[in-house]
């Protein structure tokens, strides 16, 4: 078995460590081990965190191979420092059965760039109509933990009371997109001073925070887990902080679009800024990272929404929601909130590996950087600034909303159980 040395990082954005990587596992961790035998990486100055988990990524396939597939996805993700991802169910045929969900499993075995744990759909083709096979995901090889309709809301309250009564069987979860549906008919654009000026039809805050309420109480009714997907406004962080102060087995993630970008960017009319749920005002922004520096926000999750260009370069009402962010998703991270001061490093680790694995029951990912631990391992130079070019992305798709802006930090390595997916910056 194969042995790396790498020397002089700061674990978790602490004091420079030498951490010894045997084979699958992490040998040791301290200061002047031997280099006998290993292949030595140089890392004095850079921060090293376990491998990123993401809670939310679209994978495309099945059935929507032109835009992303496991492979090109997953390879994406090793790009971004990801271990293991989450692949949402809304594929073409839906990932509503146990075999749809095996298939995917196993594609994400063979691509081998990083760990792929689908996420089953609540319900029978995203319909909202009727419970999918959430007992026979679950026992499937695949092992489903994670239920979402993401991209439609499961708007029918008795519906999601099933849900919850039903994971609650083996811990399972329902990560809810938040979207009352009959309030964002014809919505384009957040809801606010801009969509009024420029005329398109706004998505208003309530549409979010009403089943945000409605889906707390419930699971606090039915005594299970609930997940809200991508977070976007102030309102719903003051619902998800109440309802923790309750007690309640609440959990959020915030997507790093939604830390940066604000609804004044629509003024362009370029579609790449066109995403669900919309980009919200500068209050909100600010509002969400308070949230996620003080843990009401659990989580960073990219969503990543991969497009061919045609869905996207096209005039803005016809234009499909989504971003691209597995690659640029640490970068934005550290910009918003480790060079702001609002996190550190050790933070991070927390909010995009630690809890996001907790949250999904990923074995083997989300764990301490020790001896004996699987070596999942993400490797940043925080230093790093650099121009963004998708024409180097490793996902098929180009639909990045951060084309020609610099941000910093760059993963330089990643391993996956020792193996080095991604070395200076490059695929392995």
């Amino acid at each position: 078995m194969s042995k790396t040395l790498i020397r002089g990082a700061k674990v978790l954005g602490g004091e420079p460590q030498d951490v010894l990587i045997d084979g699958e596992t992490v040998a040791a961790v301290g200061t002047g081990l031997s280099a006998d035998g290993a292949d030595v990486i140089e890392a004095e100055g850079r921060i090293l965190l376990p491998g990123l988990v993401d809670l939310h990524t679209h994978l495309r396939e099945p059935g929507r191979e032109d835009s992303e597939t496991v492979l090109t996805g997953t390879k994406a993700a090793a790009v971004g420092g990801f271990t293991a991802v989450h692949a949402m169910a809304n594929t073409f045929p839906v990932a509503d059965t146990a075999g749809v969900v095996e298939q995917v499993w196993r594609l994400g075995r063979e691509s081998g760039y990083c760990d792929v744990q689908p996420v089953g759909a609540v319900t029978v083709g995203l319909a909202g109509k009727q419970l999918a096979e959430l007992g026979a995901m679950h026992d499937s090889a695949a092992a489903v933990r994670v239920f979402s309709d993401d991209g439609k809301c499961v708007d029918d309250a008795v519906i999601m009371r099933r849900a919850l009564e039903y994971v609650k069987a083996f811990d399972g979860v329902v990560a809810q997109h938040a979207q009352e549906p009959r309030l964002t008919e014809g919505a384009q654009m957040n809801e606010g001073v801009v969509s009024s000026e420029l005329g398109l039809g706004g998505w208003p805050a309530v549409a979010e925070e009403s089943i945000i309420a409605r889906d707390v109480l419930l699971a606090a009714h039915v005594g299970s887990r609930v997940h809200i997907c991508h977070l976007s406004t102030a309102g719903s962080v003051e619902l998800v902080r109440w309802a923790k102060s309750k007690g309640w087995n609440v959990t959020a993630e915030v997507t790093p679009h939604h830390l940066l970008l604000t609804d004044e960017l629509v003024r362009t009319y370029n579609p790449v800024y066109k995403v669900n749920p919309p980009l919200r005002t500068e209050a909100d922004v600010m509002a969400l990272r308070e949230a996620l520096a003080d843990g009401t926000i659990d989580c960073v999750a990219t969503d990543h929404a991969p497009h061919p260009h045609e869905d996207k370069d096209c005039e803005w009402a016809a234009a499909a929601m989504g971003m691209v962010g597995l690659e640029t998703a640490l970068s934005v991270v550290q910009q918003t909130m480790v060079d702001t001061g609002l996190v550190d490093w050790e933070t991070v680790a927390d909010r995009m590996s630690f809890r996001p694995a907790a949250i999904g029951r990923l074995a083997g990912h989300g764990r301490p950087i020790a001896a004996g631990e699987p070596a999942n391992l993400t490797l940043v130079d925080s230093a790093y600034r650099g121009e963004v070019d998708p024409a180097g992305f490793a996902s098929r798709s180009r639909n990045t909303p951060y084309e020609g802006r610099e941000l910093p930090g760059r993963v330089t390595h990643t391993f996956l159980r020792g193996r080095a997916t991604v070395v200076d910056g490059k695929l392995a």
